[in-house]
């Protein structure tokens, strides 16, 4: 157990998360769904078991000998959150990183954090030591760090004209876009159940030998194929109606490229996870609030590279206050949580 290390493992899952987008920019020609696809396959499919096998041993005796149960709550959960990610794309499309990222997680951190502890009757032990204080404060703060992030962007969605948004957002769609969010964080939460679904697979790769800190492995992997198999219905309604497969063969646009791209934005989105799992594993008996602190720092990055790519151009000076007091505020509730934590250590 050492959160401070579990917190640095989480900003690297949060800034994994917060820039898989980014490589889409470079796809070009492509309906949405092609992108989304080849990202998916990489993301969902083959980055997981490929980190799998060269850090679980024996990764396929672990999940052989799971739990069933376990094994269809993660991949029933995965269905769910994969309707949650697919949305998500959506709400990237529709109100840009800045915007999207705040709207959608702000309701994935409340879900994911807070209902794990209640449905394992640990949220009332929480409030009888000093460790449990500090860490729900600490998750508080991080909703009102979310909260401000997104009064931000509506304060900003607010000001510019229709023109001046789809400058930097091509298909900028508040009403739409918001609607989706929603739903999307909702969804988006089923990741965190199905973690907590899948210990006991988690404690079979612990029995065959794995190290602590690669205990997730296969327990994303049954996830993922869940959230796989949402997304891939999905595109393939969206082939036939709008006859899109064609582009994976289309060479009027840059294939090569367009396949690069879309694997690299895939693998750097497993890597969110990859480094959430291993962070999990040094929160110690607080580990639910992983969840918070990955949303937070996944809205701080995003934020920042929403800054970088213009998004907030036009935007004034008190909302440029707005966006950077929600990005300290939610640095400090990873402070915070990460202290909670760290007082549990020592039996406080």
């Amino acid at each position: 157990m050492n959160p401070w290390l579990g917190v640095f493992l989480h900003a690297l899952g949060g800034f994994a998360a917060g820039s898989f987008y980014i490589p889409f920019k470079k796809v070009r020609g492509w309906a949405w769904e092609s992108h989304w696809l080849v990202s998916g396959v990489f993301a969902w499919l083959v980055v997981p078991w490929v980190v799998a096998l060269l850090t679980v041993p024996g990764v396929g005796e672990a999940l052989r000998t799971a739990p069933r149960s376990s094994l269809f709550w993660c991949y029933v959960f995965g269905l769910m959150w994969g309707v949650g990610g697919l949305t998500f794309g959506l709400t990237m499309r529709y109100l840009g990183m800045s915007l999207g990222y705040a709207l959608a997680l702000g309701n994935t951190a409340a879900f994911g954090t807070v209902i794990p502890p209640l449905y394992f009757g640990q949220f009332g032990l929480l409030l009888k030591t000093t460790s449990g204080l500090v860490t729900l404060g600490g998750v508080l703060v991080s909703l009102a760090g979310i909260a401000v992030a997104g009064a931000a962007g509506m304060a900003k969605e607010k000001r510019l004209t229709e023109a001046e948004k789809k400058a930097s957002i091509k298909e900028f769609a508040f009403r739409k876009g918001f609607m989706i969010a929603v739903a999307s964080g909702i969804m988006s939460a089923c990741f965190a159940f199905g973690i907590a679904a899948g210990k006991p697979i988690a404690a079979r790769a612990l029995a065959a030998g794995t190290p602590a800190l690669w205990q997730n492995g296969p327990v994303f992997i049954v996830i993922l194929a869940g959230g796989f198999t949402t997304n891939l219905v999905w595109c393939l309604i969206l082939f036939r109606k709008n006859r899109s497969a064609r582009n994976y063969v289309d060479r009027k646009t840059p294939l090569l490229g367009n396949f690069f791209f879309a694997a690299l934005a895939g693998a750097t989105w497993y890597f969110q996870f990859m480094f959430y799992g291993m962070g999990a594993t040094k929160m110690g008996r607080y580990d639910f609030s992983s969840w918070s602190i990955h949303m937070a720092f996944i809205i701080v990055f995003s934020n920042i590279w929403g800054l970088l790519f213009r998004e907030w151009k036009g935007s004034t000076g008190r909302i440029y206050a707005l966006i950077a007091t929600g990005i300290l505020i939610l640095v400090l509730s990873t402070v915070i949580i990460g202290g909670g934590n760290f007082l549990a250590s020592k039996g406080r």
